[in-house]
């Protein structure tokens, strides 16, 4: 019998990667792409085969760019809005938006949970889940974004299947131990941490200047966590001066809002389901039809073979 495991993928992290990474050998111009989509089921049958597990979520962004993490520092994201959009909309290939309805209908088809929260990121109902399923369940997130790592949890046998790299393939296995050798923070809350002081580019987080990934992680284990580091730097600890006291001093107003950004949110109102990896197809009609209109026969049955359900 197979030991219970959960895993939860960050779905539009895969769809990208799949989007980007699968030939688009559409028969001709005019039809619909689904090669994100080929990409993405596969990947889906690629993790269930290697990594068995029992229960499985999708969990979707059903808001890319929350609301209270623009309000805490409006330069969250900015860069993916997508230019002349009458609204703030992530700039998304044309070719890869009309394939996320079809992910959508191929995953109600399958019977695969998915999960979001109104006005959350999909690494914000990961975070609820993890806390909801946290000592139920081993949990395996699927990502190839950096800021989940945050949590990691030996204990609570949480980790993260690292995919920016080695692909679905051969992902990095991301726990404590890989997190003291690359970064040199000994937990995922540390990891949090650091990541907020060090900030990120790609995110619109400025970081304080003058502290590298290097310098946060060595400020962190110092003294083990941003609250602890701040309360030192309040307190005139002696060990902390020069250009580095002056820029952490700067950066304060950052420091006050940076951790509600950077951490993910832990109770979102993801709807409570049980997410058990479905014993029969849920919806026939629909796969024989996305089967049809897209040449998907191939994908749905690898999934289909992979969860034993055909």
């Amino acid at each position: 019998m197979t030991a219970p495991r959960l895993m939860l993928l960050d779905s539009a992290s895969l769809y990208f990667r799949a989007f980007f990474g699968v030939p688009d050998d559409r028969a001709h111009p005019g039809a619909t792409p689904v090669n994100a989509v080929r990409g993405f089921l596969d990947f889906i049958a690629t993790l269930v085969r290697d990594h068995a597990p029992t229960h499985l979520v999708a969990c979707w962004d059903n808001d890319w760019r929350p609301q209270f993490r623009v309000d805490a520092i409006p330069s969250y994201k900015t860069h993916r809005v997508a230019a002349g959009s009458p609204v703030v909309e992530e700039e998304v290939p044309d070719a890869l938006e009309v394939q996320v309805p079809i992910i959508e209908d191929a995953l109600t088809a399958l019977g695969i949970c998915r999960l979001g929260a109104d006005g959350f990121e999909a690494d914000d109902a990961i975070g609820t889940l993890v806390a909801r399923f946290r000592g139920r369940l081993p949990i395996d997130v699927v990502t190839g974004d950096r800021d989940l790592f945050q949590l990691v949890d030996d204990a609570a046998q949480v980790r993260v299947l690292y995919t920016a790299r080695g692909g679905v393939r051969s992902p990095d296995v991301v726990d404590q131990a890989f997190l003291a050798a690359r970064y040199g923070v000994a937990t995922g809350e540390q990891y949090a941490d650091m990541a907020v002081l060090r900030g990120d580019t790609s995110d619109g987080l400025p970081g304080v200047a003058g502290i590298g990934e290097k310098t946060a992680a060595k400020l962190i284990t110092a003294y083990g966590s941003l609250a602890a580091l701040r309360t030192a730097i309040d307190g005139g600890d002696p060990a902390i001066k020069g250009a580095q006291r002056r820029n952490l001093e700067a950066g304060a107003s950052y420091l006050d809002v940076g951790p509600l950004v950077v951490r993910v949110a832990l109770d979102a109102p993801v709807p409570d389901v049980d997410p058990v990896l479905p014993a029969a197809i849920a919806d026939l009609s629909l796969m024989s039809r996305l089967a049809a209109e897209h040449g998907l026969a191939n994908p749905i049955n690898r999934v289909v073979d992979a969860l034993g359900i055909g």
